[in-house]
């Protein structure tokens, strides 16, 4: 695993225990020379996860949508920044980029890129793994729900199965770097209902 795309908050959330796991994250990737492909800001668990990374020498790579410049403020201190046109761009870049998805507390954006690039999973455009690191509990709702929806039948044991979730940084990175998709996920033909 050389690149790790995290999707998280711009802002640092109400509990300190998301800005820790960002700083711990950061930290092992570059101590592990993973390259970290995020959002580009300089502000939240963005700014604090690229310069932990940065702090251990690591390599990061900031996309950045050119309308959030002024709002997120691009990190001028990253390895490599690219600015894009829209966030269709970005997200379809950090895909490009990653050879993994790491997803830390955040807001309706981070929730949006988390689901595109599991939902990219499920329809077998791609096949790596997926983790939320699940600081302070802070995703422990959102898995109930998704545990809800599997035994409501709106999404299967083996597409819940693309999803690691943990509540160590280092924990799940190891868990990502052995990860193996499910037996089955990528056969669309055979999830659909006709």
């Amino acid at each position: 695993m050389r690149s790790v795309a995290v999707f998280c908050g711009s802002s640092k959330g109400a509990n300190g225990l998301y800005s820790a796991a960002a700083e711990e994250l950061g930290r092992l990737l570059g101590r592990r020379g993973i390259t970290l492909v995020y959002g580009g800001g300089n502000v939240g668990l963005m700014g604090v996860l690229a310069r932990s990374a940065l702090g251990e020498g690591g390599r990061v790579v900031g996309v950045i949508p050119e309308h959030l410049l002024p709002y997120e403020v691009a990190l001028p201190e990253a390895t490599e920044m690219r600015v894009v046109a829209s966030m269709h761009e970005r997200k379809a870049l950090m895909a490009d980029l990653a050879e993994a998805f790491v997803t830390l507390p955040g807001g309706l954006g981070t929730m949006e890129e988390f689901f595109e690039v599991w939902t990219w999973a499920q329809l077998g455009l791609h096949r790596k793994p997926l983790g939320l690191l699940d600081a302070g509990g802070y995703f422990f709702p959102l898995v109930r729900f998704l545990d809800h929806a599997v035994s409501e039948g709106f999404v299967r044991p083996v597409h819940r199965g693309l999803v690691v979730v943990e509540r160590d940084p280092a924990r799940l990175l190891r868990a990502l770097e052995g990860y193996r998709p499910p037996e089955g996920s990528e056969d669309l033909a055979r999830w659909i209902e006709r």
